[in-house]
């Protein structure tokens, strides 16, 4: 190895590191993937958060993209132990008046519940869920190969719009409502520019394969990919944290899954100043309230439809929930946030003992706040499930601050990796033709901080890996 104990080292072992350490060792190198916690995953970790045999996520539980990604498609990980559920619904949107939004498995289908916005709909969606199969490897690459380009054109178009303005194509409560909680995982007003795109994927996506869980928790994602990782003869080390790069074993390339803070504590005294400046400028976005409940039976949602569905939005209309994310982005706490819900009992009956229920939410708060939203989190349950609070037997809450403490990515409570907007969108972290290559040779950044930017898909690190492989540093 020419003088170096590895060919790469990877440090994080999120979706993004393991996925980075996979493509390296598939093309034969020794890869060492290191991570400070005791088990692999990121926040693709389950837990028992609150008694014992619950099963919780400790950050993401509904994977839409990790079913489509490129990459992961091309990995054999059911045979190392992950096996996707698909709720029925995928996603459900309740009223105060008992009626609900939803997005079922067929297009049709969900058009038609939306009544006076069926055509509507079906404008807005149906040309993105048939296109997305062929555009998805470039909506998820930093330079798209335009092998499809009218789709592509066609989508960047309507995607770069505000979701304000996407939701005037909609009369109806129940449409407007399911476009706002679908439009919110933006994390970010929805009048800011490209809120749209995600709001597009989502939906698709939801027709396409659905919003799956996996079976046993998600971090069932990151065992199976760690585990055929392993197969391939690469190495793990776990509660190793990195503080500076002198820690670290000798290595042709280095690969960070974390975001620019890290990156600046870890190998400031490296990067040139210049390049350090531009990290330093980085923005972070709204962060998190997160909490968890050990339930005695299942939520008594009001509506049918949301007690079929695996994720349920809560934030009742449109208005309501435009106004709740643009004070979270303001600094302040909205008495009535958007929440979004997950109900895994509803496919997966691993997560609890006998006929008990685990649930997660969390709501967006300021960055980095410290706030408790356990009370505001549960009235807004509580409103589409009359009874809620009678069948919590336990809870467990992260706040902002703690989600940072729990996980250093997430700065501020900011589980995205740092705001997505549409300068952040093509400058992340920074404006460059290769945003993973630092100007440090052989030292790469491959967390959600760059393209494609959040969620639980992997992409982020397979373009690293695969930007390193073209650089020739092997």
């Amino acid at each position: 190895m020419a003088g170096n104990d590895y060919d790469a080292i990877v440090v994080g072992s999120g979706p993004n590191g393991l996925a980075a350490a996979i493509q390296l060792k598939q093309e034969g190198l020794s890869v060492l993937l290191v991570e400070g916690h005791k088990e692999v995953g990121g926040g693709t970790r389950t837990s028992e958060l609150t008694l014992p045999g619950y099963r919780h996520d400790v950050c993401s539980a509904v994977h839409p993209l990790a079913v489509l990604s490129p990459f992961f498609r091309k990995l054999p990980l059911g045979e190392y132990g992950l096996k996707w559920l698909f709720p029925k619904i995928a996603v459900a949107h309740p009223l105060d008046d008992g009626s609900a939004g939803a997005a079922l498995g067929s297009l049709n289908e969900t058009a038609a519940l939306l009544d006076k916005d069926r055509n509507a709909y079906l404008r807005l969606i149906e040309p993105v869920a048939e296109s997305l199969p062929d555009i998805l490897p470039d909506l998820l690459s930093p330079f798209p190969s335009l092998r499809h380009p009218v789709d592509l054109f066609q989508f960047g178009i309507r995607g770069l719009l505000p979701a304000s303005l996407t939701a005037q194509r909609f009369q109806t409560p129940q449409a407007r409502g399911l476009w706002a909680g679908i439009a919110a995982h933006s994390m970010q007003p929805l009048n800011n520019w490209i809120t749209s795109a995600i709001g597009m994927i989502l939906l698709s996506s939801a027709h396409m394969k659905g919003w799956p869980l996996a079976q046993g928790g998600s971090g069932m994602i990151s065992a199976a990919l760690a585990a055929y990782f392993r197969s391939l003869g690469g190495e793990i080390r776990t509660g190793f944290w990195v503080k500076k790069l002198a820690e670290l074993p000798t290595a042709k390339a280095i690969f960070f899954d974390v975001t620019p803070r890290q990156l600046l504590s870890i190998a400031g005294d490296r990067l040139p100043s210049g390049y350090a400046r531009k990290l330093k400028s980085y923005r972070y976005g709204m962060g998190v309230f997160k909490i968890d409940w050990a339930l005695s039976e299942a939520v008594p949602f009001r509506n049918a439809l949301c007690r079929k569905a695996g994720t349920v939005h809560l934030g009742g209309t449109y208005e309501e929930i435009a106004g709740a994310e643009k004070a979270v982005a303001e600094g302040n706490l909205p008495d009535n946030p958007f929440v979004l819900f997950v109900q895994p009992g509803v496919v997966d009956g691993t997560r609890a003992p006998g006929n008990t229920q685990v649930a997660w939410a969390y709501c967006h708060v300021p960055h980095g706040s410290t706030a408790y939203m356990t009370e505001v989190v549960e009235r807004q349950v509580e409103r589409f499930a009359p009874g809620f609070r009678d069948i919590i037997l336990a809870r467990s809450t992260m706040n902002a601050l703690e989600m940072e403490q729990y996980n250093p990515n997430y700065v501020g409570g900011d589980i995205n990796g740092g705001i997505q907007d549409i300068y952040q969108h093509f400058a992340r972290p920074v404006l460059s033709i290769s945003p993973y290559r630092t100007p440090v040779k052989g030292v790469y950044l491959c967390s959600s901080s760059t393209p494609p930017g959040g969620g639980v898909h992997g992409m982020c690190g397979y373009h690293a890996a695969t930007r390193a492989l073209k650089d020739n540093i092997f």
